[in-house]
């Protein structure tokens, strides 16, 4: 079993590897742009950790690995787009950077890239890997969509986010995780605990993000500070805040949502602190946490085996950035 930074050094050394055709550069330098922001190769390295559970590591898992990770920088190439980001990894975006339409058609390409790795591979479980890959990406599609639409709501239950991260976020994490395992040949059970290991993990890695977006230090983040608040996007905390109140604090929110302003952050966070939504964050961070380390002790694999993955989740869940 290797460490997650061994296994992310394998992979960087896989990743580099891989080379976008020289003509036309205006669709593909966008794309290496990207890319090489670095990132913190999560989704892949977890399809790796999955993988060596029960199997020696090979092409099949690397091109897997490097599907997921194409097809990860795919969505967020047009996330950016649609949440009117400047910043990704503290770097212009790559419509800030180029324009809005080769963000488009070099995310798109980024997505066909990310299925040519896919074409690769050679297991009798190729027909499910594909199968499992289509459904997640549909699954994001359908979160994407829904953050967008609650933008130009006031206000959305707890049920209605935490159902719309899941989908964006989570089920990307259960994926890798699955992924790994199935073409190691390991049992439906199986696969399917370290699926809702790695899909607890997500819950709890978008709570974080959507914490650090607020209470983080840009300078670490690599992002705008209270970006979320001041594009009106649904976060726990913002969903919280709206759970607690009354009918006269709700109008207030939706009156702290029309400002277009500095002060919009400095007054939400004001109203964040009466709610006390900075210890309610945490706490539900530390409760999906829990639950994700409880569904790998389930998991029916040797615990010396697990090691790595515990490491791995206890750094995710308190990170900085």
């Amino acid at each position: 079993m290797h460490s997650f930074q061994e296994l992310l050094h394998r992979f960087e050394q896989f990743f580099s590897a891989h080379r976008f055709p020289e003509t036309p550069a205006s669709l593909y330098q966008p794309c290496s742009y990207l890319l090489n922001m670095g990132g913190k190769r999560i989704r892949p390295v977890l399809c790796l950790m999955s993988h060596e559970l029960f199997a020696e590591l090979n092409e099949n898992a690397m091109n897997t690995a490097m599907a997921i990770e194409l097809f990860h920088n795919f969505t967020l190439m047009h996330d950016d787009i649609m949440d009117n980001a400047p910043l990704r990894r503290g770097k212009i975006t790559v419509h800030e950077k180029y324009n809005t339409a080769t963000a488009i058609l070099s995310g798109d390409v980024l997505n066909i890239f990310a299925y040519e790795h896919l074409n690769k591979i050679n297991s009798e479980h190729i027909h499910s890997v594909i199968q499992l890959f289509n459904k997640t990406a549909i699954q994001i599609c359908e979160g994407q969509q829904l953050d967008m639409d609650y933008e130009q709501q006031p206000f959305v239950s707890m049920e209605e986010y935490m159902h719309m991260i899941i989908l964006k976020t989570s089920v990307l994490l259960g994926t890798s995780m699955k992924l790994g395992a199935m073409l190691s040949g390991a049992t439906d059970g199986c696969s399917r605990v370290l699926f809702d290991f790695g899909k607890s993990l997500g819950i709890a890695f978008q709570l974080m993000d959507d914490y650090l977006d607020v209470y983080g230090d840009p300078a670490k983040t690599g992002k705008q500070s209270g970006g979320d608040i001041l594009s009106n996007k649904k976060t726990f905390l913002s969903t919280k805040a709206f759970e607690l109140s009354n009918e006269k604090e709700r109008e207030e929110i939706v009156a702290l949502m029309a400002k277009e302003h500095d002060g919009k952050i400095k007054d939400t966070l004001m109203f964040f602190e009466q709610k006390n939504i900075y210890e309610l964050t945490l706490a539900e961070i530390q409760k999906h946490s829990e639950k994700a380390f409880e569904l790998l002790e389930k998991a029916p694999i040797l615990s010396k085996r697990k090691i790595h993955l515990k490491e791995l989740a206890d750094r995710l869940l308190n990170r900085e950035y």
